[in-house]
Parts: C-alpha cells; structure tokens; sequence
C-alpha cells in the first residue's frame, strides 16, 4: 500500500527518475525479448521474470524508495490529506496530465470528490503494474479518474468491465445508472450496450429498484423500442404507472410517456378495468382519451375491416416481444449439438379481440449441423466416383419456422418471428441474442452463426441445453388508403 501519511523528505530527482529509468528499461527488454523471432532455433527459449519486475515495482511505490514527488488528495468532506510519494516518470509514462502537472514541481494538490478520493489508491496502482481489480459499485469512479487523468488505456478497459458485466447482480441494480453515466460522458457504445440490455430484459428491471431510477429521457427511448422483451403491454403499463405515480412529472412529460403505450395490444377487458381504477389514467384521461377509443375500435372490428379507415403501419398496432403464451412458446432443447429436432405450437393470429378463437400452429425445425449449399457434398469430374469431403464441424445450427395451415383470414396480414436466445450470465439466465425475420423468409440466416454447440462450456448452452423463446408477432397492413 502507498504511504498515505507522513513528512519523510522526498529523495533527489536525479536518483528517483534514474531508478525509475532502470526499472523500465529492464521492462522493455523483457517485452522485446518475449516478441523477439527465434527464427526456428530449437535451443532458443524464453526467460520471463516480468512477474518479478511488476512486484519491485509495486514494492517501489509501496515502500516510498527513491520517490521524487509526492501527490496530495484532498477532499471537500475532510481536512486530512492521503499523501503518496511517487515517480514523476512512471506517472508522466502512463498519464499526459501527470506529465503536465509534474513538470515544474514535485509537491501537487489534487483535489477529488469522495467517490474518486477512495479509489485513488488503487488508481496510481494501475500506474505502476498496468493492472487493477474493481467491483461494480467503482466502476464509475474509476473510469472518472481514468478520464480525467487521460489514461486511456484504463478507461478502455473499464467501459469494457462495464460491457461485460451488465448480467451482474447487484442489491440496487447498476445498468441504468451506468446508461446514464455513458449518456454524460458520450460514450455511445457504452450506451448502446446499457440499451439493449434493458430492452431485452426488461421484466427483470420492472420488478427491481432500479426502475425507479430511469430518468424520462431513457423511459421515452425504451417506450418506443417493439424490441422490449416483457410479458405483456399490460406489464409495461403497469410499471410505468408506477413510475409516473413516484416522479409526478409536469403533465406534457406524463402525456408523452402515457401516449408511448401501445394501447390496441391490451385486451378490452383490461382496458375497462385501466379506465375505472387507475388514478394516473384518470388523471392524465384527456391526454390519451383518442389512443384509448382508437384501441377499443381496433377490438371491435375485423383487422381487414378496420384498416381501411386506419393507418395500422404504425408502432402503436406491432406487437413487441411478449413473453405471454398467446404469442408464442418457450423451447429447451437438450444436447442440440446431437441430432436435428422439431417442435410445434399455437399463437393467436392477431391481438384484435375479433382474433381471439383463432390460431395459427407453427411447425419449427431445429438442425445443429445443416450444411450451406456451398459446402454440400459433389462428385468430382477428374475422379469417377470420388466425393469432396465434408466435415460435421462445416455446417452450421439452422432454424426453421413455418406455418402449418393457410387461411383467408391471413389477408392483410405478415408474420414477423423472433427468437430469443437465454444465457446464463454471473448466475442470472437473461436474454443475450435476438434474431427476428419476418413471413418472405421462414428462417433466420445467421441464426448462432458463431456458436459452438460441441463445447459444454458453451456461453449459448446452459446445463447443457439450449434456452429458446420463439416469438410471431403479426403486422398489420392498410389495403385502402383512406383520403383525407
């Protein structure tokens, strides 16, 4: 650990920056030597003592030797300063602004909030080893100090953290907050990642304390999304009643949110009971008065019927993905790495309730190993009889999905299907993949294109199964344009 207190005299310049010299030129030669081309010497070998140098070195900073500048972190919260005597040129290696600010003096003052004070241990530790281990809770912290510090290389490194433990648990949740952390900071790939990941699991953050964090700007971006992969329409209203209920926002912000429900995709029975007991409908009715009519003549009406005089190409009537099993079925497969498999199953052919005794039966098709026409076998013509070799490990997993009836009551109407593919992350089975196509195509084309269904440690199987959510959802299409 660094000194953190104490009035020690700082050494000489000279002999700090020549150790820290030394130290990093015996750095470098190890590196160069690892690199190095052998060219094909069998007695050559590699001598690799690197682990040894990154202990001296956190030895160096540790014990103080030879330090020839000290860094003073001050907080507004307290009087007391954590002091750590340090190497100008091992700081000035890593961070453009150390370089800037150590140039003229050895004695600097930083000061930093609490949040980035606490890390700063572990900050210049990364300085000296190029290594540092953080929790999801010092994730933001750190990234602040490697930003505000220049150190590219750390701050990479901890968006990368970010990105890859969104799946963590936590006791308040962390993915909202780091969505909005990324929005401040501009990193649109941070963001994007956050995104995604709340759209595809949103009924796990629903039910979380971190829902209640969502600021309106995010809450207006994930209400336009047909992406979100919830039980119901009916779910989100609920959720977002009660998140208008806790902020009471001004009423063009509540209108805005209320008018992003797509209201034709909850039955009328639940619309009835919405318009008589929801306090927040009640309360905002006249704002959302013309979608809650327009839902109801959607019910009432045949769907052919009722786009003739409506624009139904438009987000309010495209279902999102519903985990409810009117849309669709959930299918674990057991070792699909083995043999090809098939399954069938029910939807509802449209949310309207004019639809609802009807169904369509989807056949699916399941292969591990179907070959693209590409890679099928063909008989040579400069060997009768000979047949190009075909490795199992050539073909890729292929999904089929089709319809196991036609019917007039499809006029007007596409199918777009969706699946979605479960993983288990840091313990939790969440949705990581989505592959959508739509009726002109009965299968995904790069449906696991990069999975590896032979390994059992495959990051797509969990015990050894692969988790998959099938999901239709119909589009409806205007036959007459209605003059206006």
């Amino acid at each position: 650990m660094a000194r953190l207190t104490g009035t020690r005299p700082v050494a000489t310049r000279r002999w700090g920056c020549a150790t820290a010299a030394v130290l990093l030129l015996l750095l470098l030669t190890v590196q160069a030597a690892q690199k190095s081309d052998l060219s094909g010497d069998g007695t050559a070998a590699t001598i690799n003592h690197s682990l040894t140098l990154l202990q001296r070195l956190q030895e160096l900073l540790q014990n103080g030797n030879s330090s020839d500048t000290v860094l003073r972190v001050r907080t507004a919260a307290s009087d007391e300063a954590k002091v750590f005597h340090t190497h100008q040129l091992l700081l000035s290696l890593q961070s453009e602004v150390f370089e800037s600010l150590l140039r003229n003096q050895s004695v600097v003052t930083l000061h930093e909030p609490p949040e980035t004070a606490v890390l700063f241990e572990k900050f210049i530790r990364y300085l000296y080893c190029g290594g540092v281990s953080i929790l999801l809770h010092q994730a933001i912290p750190m990234h602040q100090l490697a930003s505000k510090y220049r150190v590219w290389g750390l701050q990479r490194g901890v968006a990368d953290y970010m990105k890859s433990h969104l799946a963590s648990e936590s006791s308040q949740g962390h993915v909202v907050g780091w969505y909005h952390y990324a929005v401040r900071i501009g990193d649109a790939a941070l963001q994007e990642s956050c995104l995604q990941f709340l759209a595809w699991n949103l009924s796990a953050v629903l039910g979380s304390a971190e829902w209640g964090s969502v600021s309106v700007e995010l809450l207006l971006l994930l209400l336009e999304r047909s992406d979100l992969v919830l039980h119901s329409e009916l779910e989100l209203y609920t959720a977002v009643e009660g998140w208008l209920s806790r902020w009471q926002p001004e009423a063009p912000v509540a209108a805005r949110v209320l008018r992003a429900i797509r209201y034709p995709m909850i039955a009328p029975s639940q619309l009835f009971r919405l318009q008589a007991q929801s306090p927040v409908l009640a309360r905002h009715y006249g704002a959302v008065q013309d979608l809650l009519f327009q839902a109801f003549q959607f019910h009432a009406a045949s769907p052919l019927h009722f786009a003739k005089y409506f624009d139904v190409n438009c987000s309010m009537f495209l279902p999102r993905n519903y985990l409810a099993p009117s849309w669709g079925s959930q299918w674990v497969i057991n070792n699909p790495a083995r043999d090809d498999r098939s399954t069938s199953f029910q939807t509802q052919l449209g949310p309207s309730s004019h639809d609802a005794g009807k169904r369509v039966t989807w056949n699916v098709l399941f292969s591990p190993r179907w070959l693209p026409v590409s890679l099928r076998p063909v008989y040579s013509d400069s060997v009768s009889g000979a047949v190009q070799t075909v490795r199992i490990e050539d073909g890729r997993p292929r999904l089929v999905i089709t319809p196991a009836m036609s019917s007039p009551d499809f006029a007007g109407v596409s199918f777009q299907k969706t699946v979605l593919v479960g993983v288990r992350q840091q313990g939790r089975v969440l949705v990581k993949h989505v592959y959508s196509f739509h009726q002109s195509s009965d299968e995904a084309a790069d449906f696991l294109a990069h999975a590896d269904l032979q390994k059992r440690t495959s990051e797509y199987l969990i015990d050894n199964s692969l988790h998959l959510h099938i999901i239709v959802k119909p589009v409806y299409h205007s036959l007459i344009k209605v003059k206006k």
